[in-house]
């Protein structure tokens, strides 16, 4: 059984400015790209991860193996370069991670 992480959240600068600044935008794009070819897929467990949004509200919705792998990521990824950039174009308060297991 696999596990599927759902990560919602506006950008920092949208919390701050009150509108989606394009150039925020561009910045929180570059470091998902980051996230998405350096740092998450070379680790065990990973099957897919897509970013996706609804006007200022944004998703990651990440597939992995077992619910041990989305943990074990969680602890690589803290205090990674990589993943430090892309928080940081995060508001934090609206961030909410939510783990759902898959029913195949």
């Amino acid at each position: 059984m696999s596990v599927v992480e759902v990560t919602t959240f506006r950008l920092a600068a949208a919390a701050t400015a009150g509108a989606e600044d394009p150039a925020a935008v561009t910045a929180f794009l570059a470091a998902d790209r980051r996230i998405q070819t350096e740092l998450v897929p070379n680790q065990p467990g990973f099957m897919r991860r897509t970013t996706a949004r609804d006007g200022a509200d944004w998703v990651v919705v990440t597939l992995w193996a077992s619910r041990a792998d989305a943990a074990a990521f969680d602890m690589a990824a803290a205090g990674h370069a990589v993943q430090i950039a892309f928080e940081g174009h995060l508001d934090r308060a609206s961030v909410a991670t939510r783990h759902y297991d898959t029913l195949d």
